[in-house]
C-alpha cells in the first residue's frame, strides 16, 4: 500500500476513536455509493453526521482541511443523499471535516463541525 494510503487509513482510525470519545455513534466507515466514498457516517443527538477525514504528515502546502475541494463536497453530498434515501432516514444531515496532522509521533486533530452546506 502506498504511504499516503497508509497515512489516510491511520487518520481514519484516529478520527473514529476521537469521535467515539466525544459521544458519536459510528454507523458506517468507508461507505460507498458508485465511485464516491464517505469516510465516516456517525450519529449524534438527532443528526446524521457525514465526516470527511483528511490526514497529512505536514502542513507545508496548507492545513489538511483545505484539500476538501468543492468537487469533493459535491461527491459527499451526493453520497449522503443516497445513504439517507437508501436507509429511509428522516434526520437532519450535517457535514463535518476531521483534519489530522501526524508528525514526530504527535497528532493534531481539528474537528470542523458544519464545515460546508449543500447548495440548493
Amino acid at each position: 500500500m502506498a504511504e499516503h494510503n497508509e497515512t489516510g487509513k491511520k487518520g481514519e482510525v484516529i478520527a473514529k476513536k476521537y469521535l467515539e470519545k466525544k459521544g458519536y455513534k459510528i454507523v458506517e466507515t468507508n461507505w460507498r455509493y458508485k465511485n464516491d466514498e464517505i469516510d465516516i457516517i456517525a450519529e449524534t443527538d438527532d443528526l446524521i453526521v457525514i465526516l470527511e477525514v483528511k490526514t497529512r504528515s505536514s502542513n507545508y502546502y496548507g492545513e489538511p482541511e483545505v484539500f476538501v475541494t468543492r468537487q469533493k463536497q459535491r461527491f459527499l453530498i451526493r453520497g449522503a443523499n443516497a445513504y439517507v434515501q437508501y436507509n429511509k432516514i428522516d434526520k437532519e444531515v450535517r457535514f463535518d471535516i476531521v483534519s489530522i496532522l501526524l508528525y514526530q509521533d504527535k497528532q493534531k486533530i481539528n474537528h470542523i463541525e458544519d464545515a460546508f452546506y449543500p447548495i440548493v
